[in-house]
């Protein structure tokens, strides 16, 4: 099992090339370095080994240049408001995608995996637009429940003002391929974040009008 499950992380650089799409209201949301760019399970990144081209260290950590700073801002916002937000997953590369998505498939299982780890080349991480997010205390880091913790509801009503969505909401499997995710906030800039909430907008394959990813492509 392991054997194979090696061979096929060694092999995602070579599936099937993303899905392109025609954005609307001028966002490019197929060019890996966009900062609109759409990663789901149907849209890997192009190139695979994609590695952001400027990279800001947020306490620990690491975000592309425009997230790391209204990351901050966000941070400093809750820290104002008494909610101590803590930074636990940022950028991750291609091998270290590749590394812990293969730990997953060996404790869970591919079909489990596939629902809480994307596979290299397909992770939001490796754009450097998303951060993992955890209490100070480390109470229901990395589980749903966090979305009853302070920062998790801080991240859940204030996110979007700084330019955050939570990329994988609750109920939303069907549409993006993973479990409810309330740690996981996206870069997307104010613009869209904005839109999407007064337009009650959940994901973004909703609101570019892409279909629905819950499996990868054969």
């Amino acid at each position: 099992m392991t054997g194979a499950v090696a061979g096929l992380v060694l092999s995602l650089g070579m599936i099937a090339p993303p899905v392109m799409a025609a954005a609307p209201e001028g966002y490019d949301i197929n060019s890996a370095s966009s900062l609109q760019v759409v990663v789901n399970k149907h849209r890997q990144l192009n190139p695979a080994a994609y590695v952001p081209a400027s990279l800001v260290r947020v306490q620990g950590e690491r975000l592309r240049s425009q997230a790391a700073d209204a990351y901050k801002q966000f941070a400093k916002a809750a820290k104002a408001a008494g909610v101590n937000v803590m930074p636990i997953s940022g950028y991750r590369s291609y091998s270290e995608q590749a590394s812990l998505y293969d730990s997953y498939v060996r404790q869970y299982g591919q079909a489990t995996a596939d629902t809480i780890a994307a596979r290299p080349g397909y992770s939001e991480h490796q754009t450097g637009l998303a951060m993992d997010i955890g209490n100070a205390s480390g109470t229901c880091a990395l589980q749903a429940c966090f979305a009853n913790t302070p920062a998790g509801q801080w991240a859940a009503v204030h996110g979007w003002e700084y330019g955050f969505i939570i990329r994988y909401p609750a109920g939303a499997g069907a549409t993006t391929g993973y479990t409810y995710e309330p740690w996981h906030l996206r870069y997307v800039g104010r613009a869209i974040a904005e839109d999407m909430q007064i337009k009650k907008i959940a994901t973004l394959e909703d609101y570019f009008s892409l279909e629905a990813a819950p499996d990868y492509l054969p």
